[in-house]
Formats: C-alpha cells, structure tokens, sequence
C-alpha cells in the first residue's frame, strides 16, 4: 500500500455561539481553509486536488446539498475537482481525514484535500411535512445539536439521551466527581491560555475577513471560546441534567462555530508539488457502544487502532482526545490507563476550552497532532473522539 502523509493543516479561529462568526454563511466559512490551503502552498495547482472530503454534521441548513462541493468551488477550486460531504456526527472531520487517506493508500488518488465545518450558530430549525393528506400536524426541530424526527422504534430499544444525559450516565457509571470534571476543564483552559500566549495556536489559525454590514468587517484571528475561570467558578456553576447531576457549562464543550482543512498526498505526490509532510497516517479504526454512553466510544475504538498497528499506548507522544464533556474524556482515560492530567493529552487544551464546531472537530484533533509531531520529537500520535449515538473514531500518526 501507498503511505498517506498530512501535509499541510489550516484551521479558522473558532467562534463562540452567536459570536464572530455568526455572519458567515457556512459554506462560506467551509471554503476559508480551502482557499488558505491553496494560497500558502504555491507549487500546488488547485486542478491537481483529486478530491475533497468535508466533514459536516448537520447539512440541515446552508450546508446543505453537498457542501463539499459548494465550497471547493467557492474556494476557487476548479469545477474539475469533485466533493463529497460524510457524516459521522461529531467524528465527521476525523472521518473525513480517514477517507482521504484510505483513497491515497489503496492508490485510487494521490492527493486530496480532508476538511470538517460547522456553524451551529446558523443551525436552522426544520419542518416536517405532514405524511397524510391534507393533515394540520405541525412540529418544529432544532438542528443545532442532538436528537430530531426520532424513530419511536428507535427510542424503545436505546432511549434518546441528550448528549449531557450520556455524559452524566458516564460520571454515575465510572464514579466520576465533580470535582475531578473541574479539575480536567480547568486544566484544558490553562493549556489554551499558554498556547495563546506563545502561538503555538497561532501557527494553525487564518486569520478572516467577517462582514458586519454597511460596508464594515472586523477581522478574527483568535478563538473566542476560551475564558478565565478558577475551580471556584467552576463549582458554582448549576448542573444542566438534574439537580445533583455533576455536568456543567464549565467541564463540557462549547456550541461553537468553524472550519479545517488539510492536504492528504502520497510521497510522490507531495515531492512534486512541493509540499512538505508533516506525518504519516498509520491507519483509522471506529467502533460502537450503547448511545447512551456515547462518550465511551473512543475506548474500543483506540484499542482497535492499537492493536491492528502493533503499537502500545505509551508509544504514544501525542494524544489529541476530544473533550465532549470533561465526564466523558475521563471516563476514556482512565479506561485506557491514563492518568487524569497526562501532558500528552491535548496539549494545547481542547474541546472545553476552545470549542466543538461538530464537523470541523476531528480535522482539527487530526492536524493539530501532526502539527505536534512535526514540532516535537515523539514518533506516535493519537486523535481520537466519540461520536453521538454510539460510536468512536480514531486516527493513527507516526512523525516523519
């Protein structure tokens, strides 16, 4: 087989609900990376991308109609380079990184391009038609986040948790305080902070142009989501499931807005176009659990990656785990035998701290890894998430 190497990885900053971002279009705020992608490698003629992938969880809304295609073209793509948009919940992103590097690695292609995006912010809210004739029923959904047009089947065998319910039935299951939740978010804050501050975050971040009207646009360069906080304020906070529920706004991830993208090529493909890799894709591997603890999924997931690649965890320098709740992401840990406040997990800090656009999520876990490897001297890294309803995702890469 074909090796797989990211080449190249471009992230917006990531927008706060309502926030920054608010007035982009989503195919719009998709086709910014793309284009970043484009205009810092010159020696790589956009006809030559062979396909774009783009992760997407809603495609309710203007992401609607394949919005891989809409915003490759909108990015200045050529009409020659076709997309196709995949949905694997909050794991579309990292799915995304793994088609690319199956269709490389099979040698289908040479060179593509992996994205995620979401707006949850411009998430609309959807209609059903009625399914008689003439008939008056009407309800109204909101696409931002979880459960919608539910299948009674469906609810009978596996129940429709909320994303905290599933996160709060992990923390009942594994005994998971409160107080270490806290401890878990604040420690992903402070790493944001530091990595603001010396710009390592920086280095993956496009700076865009957003419209505000009558002529005006303000300029974003930095993640909006991250806050000052201590574990006093994070105690304060009420818990969102039940009364002496121990999930909070504070030790779960953000409602957020965002796009990623990265160049996926082969070694041939990447010497002729001037590129220079970053890290080799050592394999991807997924696996389902019960949906009502969703967060788990990572678990087998890993193990699996492992386990095919012959590699232990403490080969692992990197671990990029997706904070969907601090609940969640411990109860992963601890079932894979990491310590709570490991340094290689999220160095820079994660999804509680910076936020969880769903679709752009597992692109960015994915290149901000590669990105990790190709600064530091470790030879392994790991991005791994859950993924609603059931399931986990992870992505293997080795430093080149």
């Amino acid at each position: 087989m074909t090796d797989a190497f990211i080449c190249d990885y471009i992230r917006t900053p990531i927008g706060r609900y309502g926030g920054a971002l608010a007035p982009l279009r989503t195919d719009d705020l998709a086709a910014i990376p793309l284009a970043a992608l484009l205009s810092r490698n010159p020696g790589l003629a956009p006809s030559a991308v062979e396909e774009v992938w783009m992760g997407c969880a809603n495609q309710a809304g203007e992401d609607n109609r394949n919005v891989a295609r809409m915003a490759l073209l909108l990015a200045g793509l050529p009409e020659t380079v076709p997309g196709v948009t995949v949905n694997r919940l909050c794991g579309s992103g990292l799915e995304a990184v793994a088609a690319a590097a199956r269709a490389v690695q099979a040698g289908d292609i040479e060179l593509a391009i992996a994205a995620g995006v979401e707006s949850m912010t411009r998430a609309p809210f959807v209609m059903p038609k009625s399914a008689n004739a003439w008939g008056r029923a009407a309800e109204i959904h909101d696409t931002t986040i979880g459960w919608r047009f539910v299948n009674p089947k469906m609810k009978a065998a596996y129940g429709t948790d909320s994303m905290p319910e599933t996160a709060q039935n992990l923390a009942d299951e594994h005994a998971i305080s409160r107080e270490d939740q806290d401890a878990f978010a604040l420690r992903s804050q402070g790493r944001t902070v530091a990595a603001q501050a010396n710009g390592r975050l920086a280095a993956e971040i496009v700076s865009l142009s957003v419209p505000l009207g009558r002529g005006k646009t303000a300029e974003v360069s930095v993640d909006e989501h991250p806050r000052a906080t201590s574990l006093e304020d994070l105690a304060r906070l009420k818990p969102i499931t039940r009364p002496d529920g121990s999930i909070t706004a504070g030790n779960a991830s953000g409602v957020n807005d965002g796009a990623a993208a990265l160049i996926v090529a082969s070694e041939a493909a990447a010497r002729r176009h001037g590129l220079t890799p970053l890290a080799r894709i050592g394999g991807a591997a997924s696996a389902g659990v019960a949906p009502r603890v969703m967060g788990y999924g990572p678990v087998p997931a890993v193990r699996k990656l492992l386990a095919r690649a012959g590699i232990e965890l403490d080969a692992l320098g990197v671990i990029e785990l997706n904070e969907a709740f601090a609940a969640q992401a411990l109860a992963v840990t601890r079932a894979l035998g990491l310590a709570d406040d490991d340094a290689r997990i999220n160095p820079n800090g994660g999804a509680i701290s910076l936020g969880h656009p769903l679709g752009m999520s597992g692109a960015r876990i994915a290149g901000t890894a590669a990105l990790e490897l190709a600064r530091g001297t470790a030879r392994y890294a790991l991005a791994t998430m859950c993924v609603g309803v059931g399931q986990g995702a992870a992505l293997l890469l080795e430093r080149v």
